[in-house]
């Protein structure tokens, strides 16, 4: 194929709905380092795993309001992150897209030997049990790999905490009940408290930080999902807030926080709360 019948084809790659071959060849025309992007040129795994993180908390954020119609665009915005990643690797001669898609349809396949096998069973429970003892079994097969690895550095601190626990209580290292967790964050609130009172600022952070992490290890315990429970918190408090300032507003003309004091503030928060 000479340079004009190339061009021919790519142009009509790019006009048409090309489905995810038009996405790819977008890519590499934006990846070419003649005729592309300079951004785009310049971009490597590091600088662009940033956006990445965003776009997933676009896509859920998305879900969460039930912004049906902003959805189709942000799933599109993660897709061209997974295209973006592909591309790099291609051009390094680690994998491409097409690889990423295999791997991930062998897992799906493994993983769901009652679907695509002849395994039963019946629960959702059942299933996310599967799940876990699969990847469990892989990570075995792995002997540099350790109970906690493979669980991503870069998740919500939160989360990650919560799967630290989880998978630490696999191999028996677990509180039998949320009692003795209960017991666990009163000691670890009493060493906030003491640290405090010492004025020492690395332990106090260090502290608090075994405060959340026992927190979260609650949590887990009682069912709960420390991340929405947080969520639900933020929640909360933006909504009472808003109304708060909606009242102070209304009584102090527009200059809510230029005239209100601690205790009128108090008052508005008091009344949002009913």
């Amino acid at each position: 194929m000479n340079e004009d019948e190339r061009a021919g084809s790519q142009k009509t790659c790019l006009d048409s709905g090309g489905g995810i071959e038009r996405l790819l060849e977008i890519m590499r025309r934006l990846r070419d380092p003649v005729s592309g992007c300079p951004w785009d040129v310049e971009q490597d795994f590091e600088s662009i795993s940033i956006y990445t993180i965003e776009e997933a908390y676009e896509v859920e954020d998305a879900i969460r309001r039930k912004a049906w119609d902003e959805l189709e665009s942000e799933l599109g915005d993660l897709l061209l992150q997974v295209v973006y990643h592909s591309e790099i690797a291609s051009e390094k001669g680690l994998f491409n897209f097409k690889d990423v898609v295999e791997a991930i349809s062998d897992k799906m396949v493994r993983r769901h030997p009652h679907v695509f096998g002849t395994d039963q069973r019946r629960s959702a429970d059942e299933q996310k049990r599967h799940w876990e003892d699969a990847k469990s079994e892989e990570r075995e097969k792995d002997r540099s790999a350790g109970v906690l690895s493979g669980i991503p550095v870069a998740i919500p601190a939160l989360i990650r905490a919560s799967k630290l626990q989880g998978r630490a209580a696999r191999v028996g290292f677990d509180w039998p009940d949320a009692a003795g967790v209960l017991e666990k964050l009163e000691e670890e609130l009493a060493e906030l408290d003491e640290a405090r009172r010492d004025l020492d600022s690395d332990r106090i952070a260090e502290e608090f930080g075994d405060v959340l992490f026992t927190a979260v290890n609650l949590s887990r315990h009682l069912g709960i999902d420390a991340e929405d429970a947080l969520r639900r918190a933020n929640k909360k408090f933006n909504d009472r807030f808003e109304h708060m300032e909606k009242l102070l507003n209304a009584r102090f003309a527009g200059k809510a926080f230029q005239k209100a004091t601690l205790q009128d503030m108090e008052d508005a928060w008091n009344a949002a709360k009913e």
